[in-house]
Parts: structure tokens; sequence; C-alpha cells
């Protein structure tokens, strides 16, 4: 395998958005910590379950934009692979459909902590990595994107991880779920915002599509104040953390101010920022559970 297609490989991973799955399973670490307990195995199981999940989704995310023609050469946002011809589409199918089984089989062992009805929760998982790009009524397509980011990356590993390292549910675990969520989105949302004359040609209607960048930019500011707001809690576990709301919110502002003079692959940073952001508001809950 030569470099450039091991370049291929690693940009269809997305390795600058990784920390987005990161995000939810640490915050659960954090929540499970300040109330009292540890990280078991079950949580670090949950970890590498989400990096998984989460690569497979891109891995199929490109195959199945290419094979529906969502997808053109020299695009605006990070190469793709099949599209560019770096990467066979057959490969790019089973790459999807190993690293998917690697991860159900990885989910399986968390039947033994939290019982027979986890196959249900990573059956739902798996169709999700489908749903986002495939079949008859693709997510991405239809402007509910960011929604299903929200409770994949958001509600779904929060809380799981959360549960299955105590066994337990608080209103202030979902709450904060959604918080984690909708910084979650905001990765969406800049990556559909940059790539809004690409959709638009090819019919992929996502939210920025449909609204337009200002309304997209206006719609990252609204989910880092609540995302701010929804994680205040957590940061008063050690009352001077509480700043860090503040930094969340004032990081959306910012930020909106600053991609709303870019555009094309010059949005290629704040797409890692954002995604960096997420991973680092949640590392900070676990610090504040900590101390």
């Amino acid at each position: 395998m030569n470099g450039r297609i091991i370049r291929a490989w690693v940009e269809a991973m997305r390795l600058r958005t990784l920390p987005v799955s990161v995000a939810g399973v640490v915050c659960g670490f954090a929540y499970a910590i300040a109330n009292g307990y540890g990280i078991s195995w079950a949580g670090w199981v949950c970890l590498l379950f989400a990096l998984l999940c989460q690569t497979a989704s891109n891995f199929a995310n490109e195959y199945f934009d290419w094979r529906a023609g969502r997808d053109a050469p020299g695009r605006e946002g990070p190469r793709r692979g099949v599209t560019e011809g770096d990467i066979s589409p057959r490969a790019m199918a089973v790459a999807t459909a190993v690293t998917v089984g690697v991860a159900c089989i990885l989910g399986l062992t968390l039947v033994a902590r939290g019982g027979w009805w986890m196959i249900a929760v990573g059956a739902a998982v798996v169709a999700g990595v489908y749903a986002y790009s495939a079949g008859p009524w693709p997510l991405s397509t239809h402007g509910l994107g960011e929604a299903a980011v929200v409770v994949f990356f958001g509600l779904v590993p929060v809380s799981l991880t959360y549960y299955l390292l105590t066994l337990t549910m608080t209103a202030e675990v979902l709450t904060a779920s959604a918080g984690i969520g909708l910084l979650g989105a905001n990765v969406l949302v800049v990556n559909n915002y940059r790539d809004i004359p690409d959709d638009r040609a090819v019919g992929k209607r996502t939210l920025a599509v449909r609204f337009g960048g200002r309304a997209m930019m206006r719609l990252y500011r609204v989910n880092a104040v609540l995302a701010a707001a929804a994680l205040a809690p957590g940061y008063a576990h050690a009352p001077g953390f509480i700043v860090a709301s503040g930094l969340i919110a004032a990081f959306g502002f910012r930020a909106a101010a600053a991609m709303s003079r870019e555009s094309g692959r010059r949005l290629n940073p704040w797409l890692g920022r954002t995604a960096v952001f997420m991973a680092a508001a949640s590392a900070l809950l676990l610090v504040a559970a900590l101390v």
C-alpha cells in the first residue's frame, strides 16, 4: 500500500472530527466520578465502541455519497478517496462493514454489565451509522444531520456511559448529554456551512442549503449558548470551573464571527477546532469532577 492510498484512508477516517465521539464518553466519566463511582472496564469499552462507530459512519458517508452521486471530484471539504479514485468503492464498503462488525463484537461485552437491552441500543447505533447517508431517506440529505448528531454523539454516549458505570440515571446527566450533543452538532454545522455550494449542486438538502450560511452561523451561536447552560451544573461541582460555561458561549460567538468571513477550504480548520473544543469542554467536566 503506497503513501497516497494510506493518506486516502487516513483522510476517510476524518481524524480531526474523532474528538466528537470521545467527548460524549468522557462526559459520562465525569458525571460518574462526580457522583462517587469509578471508571470500570465498561467505560473503556464505551470509548472504543464510540470511536469505531464514528469511523464506520465516516466510511459509510463517503461510500454512500459516492454511490448516490452526492460527491464530485475537487470538492471544498476533505479529499474523498472513493470519489477521487484513490480507494475502490468495494474496499470502502468492506471497510465500513468490518468496522461495524468489530464495534458490534466489542459492544456485546456490555451485555454482561447492562443487560440484554444493550443489544437493542447497539442495533439503534448501527442503524444510525447507515441511516445518516444510506437508505431511501438518508438523514444527511433531508436536514436531519444535526439532530442525528445530538442523539448519537450526545444523548446516547453520555447517558449510556453513565448508566453502564453506575446502573443509575439522573436528570442532570440527561441535560448534560443534550449539551454535549449540541456542541457536536456545531461540528456538522461548520461542515455543512462549508459545503453549501457543493451540496446545492448535487441536490443535497442540508439545513445549510435550505436556510443559508447566515442562519447556520446563528444556529452555531444558539447551540453554544444552550450547551453552556446545559453543562453549567456539571462545572458547578467545582465552583471555580463555572466560568467554563461562559467560555463555551464566548467561543461560539467568536468562532461564528470568524467563520462568517471565511468560505470553502478556509473553513476546514474550524471543523477541527470545533471538535477539539467540544472534547475540551468534556475534559474540563472530568477535571471538575476529580477536583
